[in-house]
């Protein structure tokens, strides 16, 4: 890019991120990675395009909006260096950091870390690899060994202490045991006779909740927290040859003989945490996706806890009055054709649930914030229930009017197809490519460190070190191969759905539409992409195919269609702006 004196400029973007929120609210971490980039800029002659930060992002994933504002600056061009601190600051993942140089090269973009040991020669880039790997491989012990510790303590009977302890327990002075906390106990207690006795789950949440005691959590209580109560070895009286039998000989050997003891049972679940980005009507938004799965049961640990007081057969008939009971529905004998995350609240973003209320003889059925009336009022302010079969109306007059016409369903569809192919992947052949060398470099690295080993070169316990290292590169690629893959499937999925939405129902004649069913209606609206959501005022909003003429989808990338229950035919009115940021001046 040349000034207007005539000299080049060279410009540079400054990238910085924390992966803690402790460490994003106070923003002392960010502020320093700026400053130490904005020296290296003003003593290396660059001119800053613009500062991007990530606060509270984990470098585990490239799915993070500052690191998405940085790509779309460099794939805009003119940009020279992307400049970080540190080089886990791009990408804790050394594939990763490989993904991105390769990447922003495409574009004549460099991308440079102050701690950078080597150069742009093969040999500079084979040394920062080589430090990139042991620094992943250490990071990678020091879970393993944190891991270890964890279980090691476990085994030898001693509690891992997490934010807070079960409910009626406190931790000790240590914080590797339990004491019980007897006024919680009463109501530990209290909550197993009431079931015992024949009460709902539903109707303990309410005793609960109406003498002001707050749940483990310190909210009101739910009927989710009380199963799990009621399902806990903790409160469990066994005997002294029942926890023998389930701990080392080591730990049984301190347990007092004749002395009831509750089970706490560690290492139960695996629990794995994403950040994904969705193609949305306002752009990429981004989620934790968290997924918890049950580990087999010879992995448990059993620890050994004080006896909470309880006897034996009110555990026992507590947990057996509620055997049987499966989670009822909310819709009884109606079919809530905008559920399953169709239409969500406004405020918090998060679907909104059916709700039925029964006045005499009539009943009213409603779609309301689930985070709202979860007993957690200060989380969302969205207290109002949309009448179901109004709102269920309208939605359909605006759908039906759309499949009535072919042509303006047909450039819809062809508009969302776009949209998503933009927002899932920028470029799914060139990531596919760059993985791909990946694989085959590290087969190249495993058979160099191996014919080092058979030199001896390199003893066995670097080998499996680096071979190891290796194994996860592997393991990552394969993923990011199988992700875009589903990527790919889930765009041919959605080709599918659309051409057979115009085969099938375009067109089709009013009478017909009329006459379809909420589950066929739902059907329709998933193969849409149907998105309808609910503000305390206002009209509903429609996100999807809803366009009014392809100029309009010019002129307003990501409108939505508006809703009114006396006019369901509304002017588009597209959502609030968001200002690009404003590029900072170098200090």
């Amino acid at each position: 890019m040349i000034s207007t004196n005539g000299h080049v400029r060279r410009l540079a973007i400054p990238y910085a991120r924390v992966s803690t929120e402790e460490q994003a609210r106070s923003g002392y971490s960010l502020a320093q990675q700026l400053e130490a980039c904005r020296a290296w800029c003003a003593r290396e002659g660059y001119e800053i395009l613009e500062e991007v930060v990530d606060p509270g992002q984990s470098g585990a994933s490239l799915e993070r909006p500052g690191m998405d504002r940085v790509r779309d600056l460099v794939a805009a061009g003119d940009v020279a260096v992307v400049l970080a601190q540190d080089r886990d600051r791009f990408a804790r993942e050394p594939a990763y950091h490989y993904l991105l140089r390769k990447e922003f090269e495409e574009y004549g973009t460099k991308i440079r870390a102050l701690n950078d040991r080597g150069d742009d020669s093969p040999e500079g880039e084979l040394t920062d690899g080589i430090l990139d790997q042991l620094g992943k491989y250490e990071r990678a012990k020091i879970a393993e060994r944190t891991r270890r510790g964890k279980l090691r303590k476990a085994r030898e009977g001693k509690i891992v202490a997490t934010t807070t302890p079960d409910y009626g327990f406190e931790y000790n002075d240590a914080r590797d045991g339990y004491v019980v906390n007897p006024e919680k106990m009463l109501v530990v207690r209290r909550i197993f006779e009431m079931v015992a006795e024949g009460c709902t789950l539903y109707a303990v949440k309410q005793a609960l909740n109406s003498l002001g005691i707050k749940s483990p959590a310190g909210k009101s209580w739910n009927v989710a927290t009380i199963r799990e109560i009621l399902k806990d070895d903790v409160y469990r009286p066994h005997t002294h040859e029942e926890v023998s039998a389930l701990v080392s000989p080591e730990v049984a050997a301190r347990l007092a003989p004749g002395k009831l003891h509750g089970t706490f049972w560690f290492n139960t679940k695996r629990r794995t945490e994403t950040q994904v980005a969705e193609a949305g009507p306002n752009g990429r938004s981004y989620r934790r996706r968290v997924k918890t799965m049950e580990k087999p049961q010879e992995e448990w640990i059993a620890v050994p806890v004080p006896d909470a007081g309880l006897p034996r057969q009110l555990v026992d008939g507590a947990r057996a009055a509620i055997k049987t009971n499966a989670r009822t529905s909310s819709a009884g004998e109606r079919f809530w054709e905008l559920s399953g995350g169709i239409v969500r609240c406004g405020l918090c973003e998060r679907r909104m649930s059916p709700s039925t209320t029964k006045k005499g003889d009539k009943t009213y059925h409603y779609y309301r914030c689930d985070k709202r009336w979860q007993g957690n009022a200060s989380a969302c302010a969205h207290e109002k229930h949309h009448r179901a079969d109004e709102l269920e109306q309208m939605v359909w007059a605006a759908v039906s009017d759309y499949l009535k016409n072919p042509e303006k369903l047909r450039t819809g569809l062809e508009r969302m197809i776009e949209e998503k192919r933009k927002g899932l992947r920028r470029n799914p052949e060139r990531e596919a490519k760059a993985w791909l060398d990946k694989l085959a470099e590290a087969d190249r690295m495993r058979a160099g460190y191996q014919e080092l080993a058979a030199k001896g070169l390199m003893s066995f316990e670097e080998l499996g070190a680096r071979l190891e290292g290796l194994e996860d590169t592997r393991r990552m690629a394969q993923r990011e191969l199988e992700a875009l893959k589903g990527t790919r499937d889930e765009l041919r999925e959605l080709e599918r759905d659309a051409a057979a939405l115009l085969n099938t129902y375009a067109g089709m004649v009013p009478q017909r539409l009329g006459n379809l069913t909420p589950e066929e209606r739902q059907h329709i609206y998933k193969m849409l992409q149907l998105g309808c959501v609910l503000r305390p005022k206002g009209p509903p909003e429609l996100t999807g195919v809803f366009v009014v003429n392809t100029q309009k989808v010019r002129e307003n990338e990501g409108e939505c269609w508006s809703l009114s229950a006396k006019t369901p035919e509304r002017p588009w009115r597209p959502p609030r702006a968001v200002p690009p940021p404003r590029p900072r001046p170098p200090s």
